[in-house]
């Protein structure tokens, strides 16, 4: 029987050429955009899943209430994973984390910079990076030791095994011992790092590590396997508030995150976790869902719509003794066939894709055709994309009346008719909702890249201070000043795109003595004003003429408002046990995303940090005559290592990486989405034409134009596809207004924009429509009647 169904299936696949060759691009441009959604949805779902003890791993995250607020973040104290391993009983292992950044090695004549940071003893206990050499034991066990990756230790060495024992030069400063070789880190791990020095010589190198008051690396714990989390937080809630070198962050509390879960969910709002990239998951995979429903729908469409053409076949079966059973069999087996060609079609589609999908969204992604749970997932989609687009039709064609089909007086019922009428409605809908949101996204990004920030980003250079560069700044930025197009240069202690650092401890006069508040905090050079072009509101920057500027302030304008000062050039400001006046307010300029407000910002001047980034401006046009020559000025100065810079407009531009993404893969599935919707269309189009063929005809023998005629057969879908703008509208207008709200700065969503979406699908249509409407109102009325 099953061999029959898919002999009659196949004959109706190659009888009705144009409509199956519809049914099947759709379905599988369809199919292949949700098989790419999958593969990256996978992806994502399985970063940090490969962890052995992923169950026992935890993230601590701390929790502050400041100026009315609850804020949380992941920066903790250095001091805090040794001292919950020490307090806490369910604590098995703990490890500190700092934030990677490139560092230089040199080996011989061999110097390179890798990606790497510190760790502690406990790090390769509790996290799966399988050791080529060493043990978890001693890996990061001593001040000199350093763990490295194979391709470090195949770079530097040759192989791993050589590696174990040898020394590297790190910073040109300190010898260290490879201790350990780990395998290249998964694309799968959201840690990436081609070394790991050890925690003890983080604190060595950072004596801030050991006050309390201070917070910065992350703190990872592996509880034992019969603690109860809930327990284990509410121990350490309150952890902080144990130590009195800590007063001023009474205020703290500490929590644990699953750290399987952190990668996903990893954004507060008012102190709680409220998503991350999860929601671009489910975004996606909902988009994925969008694209495949409108396929399926113009299958049903297209198939109830031909109905007419197989309702004679249907009355001679069921006369015959053809069962209803027997006839959804069949008419489902024809959607079973469809929907197969289709995934082939689909899987080829996706393999050619693939590169250009893995290169937009910085992936590494593959069909993985050795694991069953793929093709168990490329058979469920099949089913189910063959059951919804072959179902409706099923039934509908199955139940028709024998009698009244072999009388040839079947016509659609409203039902049918309004069941085909709301798919073609359906399709339009989620197109226009999938194209406003392109624009939404568009205008946002846009906005995001030309928003005066406060300061001109444009020939704007970051060079990292290292090795030489610590002691011989004064000399670099002299050197640099003599050249032609170098307009200024000054320092910074972290990079204007994102100033991470916050006090606590700042007072003024008046201020409330139960006020707890938090300022953003920036070290800064000589000329920072000038090489940032920043725009000063009241007082001046700090200057050589004015010995008192060491401990001198500049502040921002919300700072101003936060302290309440009417005149506050000249007024008393104290950071901690730094007391000093304030010299200068600059206006407000973002120095962080455009996800967060900007905040509170107190500069204080230090010439003599020892780690941060030079400052270069430099005049437009003479960008690559520029840095040929702050390369050369870095090799005689630094000759240890390599010359590094970044132009600061790259820099803000990688804040925003998930949103560009997501703003060319909207862009290319609403393209998908209107391609699909036209190409069904299009096959109604054609059906109508050809039902109403003779009606064509009489009315072109009546006097009829062909402009009349193409309104008759192109209004019915215009009034369709008006039906759907007014429909998607308000839903666009609320998705992309509450994803808008994930950014303190955006873009209005403004009419025009629904208006836009509604005229350009409006004109697709019509250009579906056109050519066969015009190819219909052409046809000689001599032909179209003497059939009979």
């Amino acid at each position: 029987m099953i061999k029959n169904y898919l002999k009659i299936a196949w004959r109706n696949f190659i009888r009705s050429k144009s409509h199956s060759f519809i049914n099947v691009s759709g379905l599988s441009v369809g199919l292949a955009c949700s098989l790419l959604i999958m593969l990256w949805v996978q992806d994502e779902q399985s970063v940090d899943g490969f962890h052995a003890n992923g169950k026992q791993l935890y993230q601590v995250y701390e929790r502050q209430s400041y100026d009315g607020k609850i804020e949380a973040n992941y920066l903790t104290q250095g001091l805090l994973a040794e001292e919950l391993k020490r307090r806490i009983p369910e604590v098995q292992y703990a490890s500190g984390l700092e934030q990677g950044h490139p560092l230089t090695f040199q080996s011989g004549d061999k110097i390179v910079k890798m990606e790497g940071t510190f760790a502690g003893a406990d790090f390769f206990r509790m996290f799966s990076y399988p050791l080529l050499q060493g043990t978890p034991e001693s890996a990061l066990n001593t001040p000199a030791g350093i763990a490295i990756s194979r391709k470090m230790a195949e770079l530097f060495f040759g192989s791993a095994e050589k590696a174990i024992g040898k020394s590297l030069r790190y910073e040109n400063k300190d010898n260290v011992q490879v201790t350990a070789v780990f395998e290249n880190l998964p694309v799968n791990s959201s840690q990436q790092f081609d070394f790991l020095r050890s925690w003890k010589a983080y604190v060595k190198e950072n004596t801030w590590v050991n006050n309390w008051t201070n917070a910065s690396p992350a703190t990872f714990l592996q509880l034992r396997a019969d603690a109860d989390p809930a327990k284990v937080t509410a121990k350490i809630k309150n952890f902080i508030n144990l130590y009195e070198s800590a007063t001023n962050n009474n205020h703290t509390e500490l929590y644990l995150q699953p750290y399987a879960e952190k990668y996903l969910n990893s954004t507060f709002k008012n102190g709680q976790i409220d998503g991350g990239r999860i929601a671009y998951v489910h975004l996606f995979s909902l988009v994925a869902i969008f694209i495949l429903l409108i396929a399926c729908a113009n299958f049903m469409n297209l198939a109830t719509a031909r109905s007419i053409k197989r309702s004679k076949e249907v009355g001679v079966r069921k006369v015959i003794g053809a069962a209803r059973s027997s006839l959804i069999g069949q008419f489902l087996s024809e959607a079973v066939l469809l929907t197969f060609v289709s995934m082939i079609l689909a899987v080829i589609l996706v393999i050619a894709l693939l590169p250009a999908f893995n290169n937009l969204t910085g992936k590494h992604l593959f069909i993985p055709a050795e694991q069953p749970v793929f093709w168990v997932t490329i058979l469920g989609m099949l089913l189910f994309t063959a059951i919804v687009a072959g179902s409706y039709p099923a039934f509908f064609l199955s139940s028709l009346n024998p009698v009244r089909v072999l009388k040839g007086s079947l016509t659609f019922g409203r039902g049918a008719t309004f069941f085909r009428k709301g798919l073609v409605v359906f399709q339009f809908t989620l197109s226009i909702i999938l194209i406003v949101g392109m624009i939404v996204i568009y205008r946002q990004m846009e906005y995001m890249q030309t928003k005066n920030l406060g300061y001109n980003r444009d020939n704007l250079l970051y060079i990292p201070i290292e090795g030489d560069l610590i002691k011989k700044y004064d000399l670099f930025k002299e050197e640099a000043g003599k050249i032609p197009g170098i307009q200024s240069v000054s320092k910074m202690k972290e990079s204007p795109t994102v100033i991470g650092h916050t006090k606590g401890d700042i007072e003024w006069a008046g201020k409330d003595p139960n006020l707890i508040t938090s300022f953003a905090d920036a070290t800064v050079g000589y000329d920072f004003v000038k090489t940032m072009k920043l725009k000063l509101k009241d007082g001046r920057d700090f200057s050589r003429d004015f010995g008192t500027d060491s401990v001198g302030y500049m502040i921002n304008e919300a700072a101003v408002k936060k302290m309440g000062y009417q005149n506050p050039v000249g007024q008393p400001l104290s950071m901690g046990s730094r007391q000093g006046k304030i010299i200068g307010v600059l206006k407000d300029f973002h120095f962080n995303s455009m996800h967060e407000a900007i905040v509170p910002l107190v500069i204080r001047l230090s010439e003599n940090q020892a780690w941060g980034t030079i400052l270069v401006r430099v005049e437009a046009g003479k960008t690559k005559q520029a840095i040929a020559a702050l390369e050369k000025i870095c090799k005689d100065l630094n000759p240890n290592f390599s010359f590094t810079y970044q132009f600061s407009d790259q820099e803000y531009s990688k804040l925003y990486n998930s949103e560009q993404v997501v703003s060319q893969l909207s862009g290319y599935f609403a393209f998908l989405a209107i391609f699909i919707s036209c190409m069904g269309l299009l096959g109604l189009v054609m059906f109508t034409a050809e039902q109403r063929v003779k009606e064509i005809g009489i009315r072109k023998i009546l006097g009829a134009s062909i402009g009349s005629l193409f309104a008759l057969l192109s209004s019915e879908f215009l009034v369709l596809v008006v039906i759907a703008l007014v429909i998607a509208s308000p839903i666009a207008w609320y998705a992309m207004d509450k994803w808008l709200q994930g950014f303190a700065y955006h873009t209005p969503v403004q009419w025009w924009v629904f208006a836009f979406s509604g005229g350009l699908i409006i004109l697709i249509a019509l250009a579906t429509v056109s050519f066969q409407a015009a190819k219909s109102a052409l046809i000689n009325p001599v032909k179209s009647l003497r059939s009979e």
